[in-house]
C-alpha cells in the first residue's frame, strides 16, 4: 500500500511487527498541526485488506438475512462471543461486487447477481486500513440455492438467520446487534423501506 502524496505529511519510517492474518506495522510520521507547527508521532497500523458487506432483504416478506458467528475480540472484551452480523468478507483481490456475491453465497446460500453499491466506509480509521464496501440486494426464497454456513476450510461455522426488518432494527437498541457495519445497513434499510 502506497500512501497518497501530501505535503503536510512526511513518512519517517515503517517497520513490520507481524505479518500473519493481519499485517501489523509501526509507522512514524511527521505532520503539520493546525497551529502551524509540526509533530512526530508513532502509530501501530493493522492491515488485512479491504472488505465488503451486504444486506439481503426480502421485500415480499419484509425480512433481512443476517448471520451469527463467533468473534473472539468481542468475547475477549467481555461481550457475547457469537455476534449477529450482515454477511461480509475480505475482497481477496476481487472487485467488491464480485467478492460480496461470493461471500453471500458462502455464508447464506443466497445467489446475489446484481448487488447495489451503497457507499464505502472506514470502520476504525485510527488503527485499521480496512475500507468496507457496503451493498444491498433484494432476494426471495427461490434465490437460495445453497445451505450457507461458511467454509469449513476457513474455520467458519455460521448460522443463517432470517429476521423481520423491524425485529432486526429493534435488536440494535436491545444490544443484540452490536456490529457497526450491520447497524449502518439496518439504518439504511429503515430509511429506504420504512
Amino acid at each position: 500500500m502506497t500512501p497518497k502524496s501530501d505535503p503536510r505529511i512526511t513518512l519517517l519510517g515503517r517497520e513490520t511487527l507481524s505479518k500473519r492474518f493481519v499485517k501489523l506495522e509501526k509507522v512514524t510520521v511527521e505532520h503539520a498541526t493546525r497551529s502551524g507547527g509540526r509533530i512526530t508521532v508513532e502509530r501501530e497500523i493493522h492491515d488485512h485488506g479491504h472488505a465488503a458487506t451486504i444486506l439481503l432483504y426480502d421485500p415480499a416478506r419484509r425480512t433481512v438475512v443476517l448471520v451469527r458467528q463467533i468473534r473472539m475480540p468481542a468475547y475477549l472484551s467481555g461481550d457475547e462471543a457469537w455476534m449477529i452480523e450482515a454477511p461480509a468478507g475480505l475482497l481477496d483481490g476481487d472487485h467488491p461486487a464480485e467478492a460480496i456475491a461470493r461471500e453471500a453465497m458462502e455464508e447464506t446460500g443466497y445467489l446475489v447477481e446484481k448487488p447495489e453499491h451503497l457507499f464505502d466506509a472506514y470502520m476504525s480509521p485510527g488503527t485499521v486500513t480496512e475500507r468496507v464496501s457496503f451493498f444491498a440486494a433484494e432476494i426471495d426464497q427461490s434465490k437460495r440455492t445453497g445451505a450457507g454456513g461458511g467454509l469449513e476450510g476457513e474455520g467458519e461455522d455460521i448460522e443463517v438467520l432470517e429476521l423481520a426488518l423491524d425485529e432486526a432494527f429493534a435488536m440494535i437498541s436491545s444490544g443484540e446487534i452490536r456490529d457497526g457495519k450491520t447497524i449502518m445497513l439496518l439504518q439504511w434499510a429503515k430509511m429506504r423501506y420504512g
